[in-house]
């Protein structure tokens, strides 16, 4: 059976390197028969396209040229004809010796001849045969049973199988044969023109011969060890690949991988044969096994230039979120600086583009997130609330845990469980796919109960066996909507666990226990997060923080945060029914409180609005802000039935304040306002209220459980808008995954 060994053009750039090919290819051929397919030597083909460009500019311009131009431009073809044949005699003089030197320089100097009488289309053709003669003379030379095809005369381009009929005959006519060498890159068209693969073509033409010949395997020895992680020259810390599938070598090949030329895959796939990449100048390096295997995770990241942009190309070996794996790629290259101008996934590669001046960072930043491997550590989880977004963080983790795990380092371990009732705490953490399961073999125990003084038997038992157990540096997540669990927070800073809470009512506290909480924090080295108690998976605290941080002036926020008073308003506006029945309706679908009069009254809004003027640093309380309710107040006490029938009767009232609005252009929207006014105690004017906007307003196009929030500054002259979906479990509990991991 045959083995195919393909070597590049620096495997064979000098006689010592040639020297290290015969090697290789003797100890090949002492386990069975050899073809040898070689390459250029290096440089050589960009030569002599420049020879190519110098022959088509003269045999195009003779006839208008003079006698002195025409002797200069011969003259320049001629030097630099000298200089590669020159490259050539060198290795030449240096392999050989006596009458076989003299017998290899006379054939080098014919074919030289031959090559400077061709067309010049065809002069780009030769470098292979230059090279391959050399090695075959000197196979010969050595004893070795060799012989020198022509692949120009085997090789028909886009003619599959008469190529490897071409190929069996020849091989087949030379049963004594132990060595062939042919020719890689070079081929000819079914007219019998002499033509080429393309670059990189040496690679194809060695997986045609192997194709043809149903070899038992395919070498592609090169200058480095193997398929890497990454350009080794952009990212020192690449890595080889020790086995990679035909599917994702070609993804990276095609993509701006050099060391395998991508349409050489395809013979080989088909014949079944692996391709296996090998370092000339490390022969025991195993390098990297192309085949049909099937393997999980990232395989290698690539990059190239076209069209004045660099394409970036993370390569992976199976299925992936895709989505997931963009938002990854985006916050690695934000980190390092770097603003991606798209990016996308087909649900296996990721793909990016961006400015080629910081082609070679973003290569770096991508490969140290998902290749250069970080010492994994462990985050204890204690997660207090198992509803709809507790239940949507649990699927997450249970999903995803893995892939976090080997791609940030942090393995996400829960710990502790407890739901209204019920409470589990186990050491050796909880399945998160079992984990509704495990919950119910709990003990009992309501987490309410424990924020009084975590007392009163059972009911405490969740939060107090957290403090007596957790290690330093857990996170307790409270995902619950609990009035009061905020008073256990300081014991558990004390405890040195940190904090992630979805519930808005944990950090709207009055100030002094806001302000409490965050000084037990900083003093026991712990933090306290909460951006998704606004705005949801918005990220609109940090825009509010990072302003006030930079020491801005706040001029004012205007923020749409009540998902509810927003589906409620531009529902009423844009589809048929009563105002009562549009509130109805979204209670029914479960988007209010409980007690749909609770987002009527600004309840909700409130507590959103004292969380954003925090960040700011205006301590507000509740009574420092002025709330018009949507609805009269008189209506807030009645029976549930009886509201609605007021609501019902008052619907005049709301079509004509809706029809003003729209006469005006304007839509109703429910604005939480912080204003600067020196007039009010602390600097500032706070109201909520329903208000009319302009379709100058950011607010004016939101729609449905969008949220909104404008921040105006004293020192930019347009305002910062953070505008997206408010609502939904899924996206809360990815916020709480980023705040955990970040």
């Amino acid at each position: 059976m045959f083995q195919v060994l393909k070597f590049g053009g620096s495997s064979v750039a000098n006689a010592t390197n040639m020297s290290r090919v015969l090697d290789i290819v003797g100890e090949a051929a002492s386990k069975g028969r050899v073809v040898l397919i070689c390459s250029a030597i290096k440089g050589c083909t960009d030569e002599l396209i420049t020879l190519s460009e110098l022959a088509r500019k003269q045999q195009k311009n003779m006839m208008v040229m003079s006698f002195a131009e025409a002797e200069t431009a011969a003259i320049e073809f001629a030097e630099k004809v000298r200089d590669v044949k020159a490259r050539h005699l060198d290795i030449i003089r240096r392999l050989f010796t006596g009458t076989e030197r003299k017998e290899a320089e006379e054939e080098c100097h014919a074919l030289f001849a031959d090559m400077s009488s061709a067309p010049a289309e065809e002069m780009v053709t030769y470098g292979e045969v230059f090279s391959s003669r050399i090695l075959a003379r000197k196979l010969a030379c050595d004893g070795v049973k060799s012989k020198w095809l022509d692949s120009c005369k085997l090789v028909i381009k886009d003619h599959k199988e008469l190529t490897y009929s071409n190929i069996k005959t020849a091989v087949g006519f030379h049963p004594e044969v132990q060595v062939f060498v042919a020719a890689g890159f070079i081929a000819s068209t079914y007219k019998g023109e002499r033509t080429t693969l393309g670059r990189g073509g040496s690679d194809l033409s060695a997986s045609i011969y192997a194709a043809a010949l149903r070899a038992g395997s395919l070498q592609i020895w090169t200058d480095v060890p193997g398929i890497m992680t990454a350009n080794p020259k952009d990212v020192p810390a690449a890595e080889t690949i020790p086995q990679i599938s035909y599917r994702a070598a070609l993804d990276m090949a095609s993509n701006g991988a050099k060391v395998l030329y991508a349409p050489s895959i395809e013979p080989a796939m088909e014949a079944g044969i692996a391709i296996s990449i090998r370092n000339t100048f490390e022969p025991d390096n195993p390098g990297t096994i192309v085949g049909n295997v099937s393997l999980k995770g990232w395989a290698g990241v690539t990059g190239m230039e076209k069209d004045g942009e660099a394409k970036l190309c993370l390569v992976a070996e199976d299925a992936q979120n895709g989505e997931a794996a963009c938002e990854r790629v985006a916050n690695c290259l934000f980190k390092a600086g770097i603003k991606a101008l798209t990016c996308s996934s087909d649900g296996l590669n990721v793909y990016a583009t961006l400015n080629p001046s910081v082609k070679t960072q973003a290569l770096a930043a991508i490969h140290r997130e998902f290749f250069e491997n970080a010492p994994q550590s462990v985050l204890n989880l204690y997660l207090a609330g198992y509803g709809a977004v507790g239940k949507a963080f649990v699927k997450m983790l249970a999903k995803r845990g893995k892939e976090i795990a080997s791609k940030n380092g942090k393995i996400l371990r829960l710990v502790g469980l407890a739901n209204s009732s019920r409470f589990i705490i186990d050491p050796k953490g909880i399945d998160p796919a079992k984990a509704a399961q495990r919950l119910e073999e709990g003990q009992s125990g309501d987490f309410e109960k424990n924020a009084q003084r975590l007392e009163g038997g059972q009911g405490g038992d969740f939060v107090k066996a957290v403090i007596e157990q957790a290690p330093r540096h857990s996170i307790f997540l409270d995902l619950t909507n609990s009035e009061s669990i905020y008073k256990s927070f300081e014991d558990l800073l004390r405890s040195g666990l940190n904090i992630i809470t979805s519930n808005r009512r944990s950090i709207a506290v009055p100030y002094v226990e806001y302000a409490s909480m965050m000084a037990t924090a900083a003093e026991n080295g712990c933090f306290v997060r909460y951006e998704t108690t606004v705005g949801n998976a918005l990220p609109l605290l940090e825009g509010i923080s990072r302003s006030a941080n930079a020491g801005e002036e706040i001029l004012s926020i205007e923020a749409v945060v009540s998902c509810t008073l927003n589906q409620i308003l531009s529902s009423y506006a844009r589809y048929p029914g009563s105002f009562a029945e549009t509130v109805k309706k979204a209670q029914e679908q479960g988007l209010t409180e409980a007690d749909v009069r609770q987002d009527l009254a600004g309840k909700d809004a409130l507590r959103k609005l004292l969380i954003l003027a925090r960040e700011v640093g205006v301590p507000l309380e509740e009574e420092d802000v002025e709330i018009i309710p949507a609805v009269p107040k008189e209506l807030m006490d009645l029976p549930m039935e009886e509201f609605y029938e007021r609501l019902e009767a008052l619907e005049p009232e709301f079509e004509a304040a809706e029809k003003a609005a729209a006469r005006s252009q304007c839509r109703q929207r429910f604005l939480a306002t912080l204003e600067k006014d020196s007039s009010k105690p602390l600097g500032y004017k706070a109201t909520i209220a329903v208000q009319n906007v302009s379709r100058r307003h950011p607010a004016f196009r939101i729609l449905g459980t969008e949220n909104a929030i404008i921040i105006r500054s004293a020192y930019h002259p347009y305002p910062l808008v953070i505008q997206g979906a408010g609502e939904g479990a899924r996206m809360a509990a990815g916020s709480i995954m980023n705040e955990i991991l970040s």
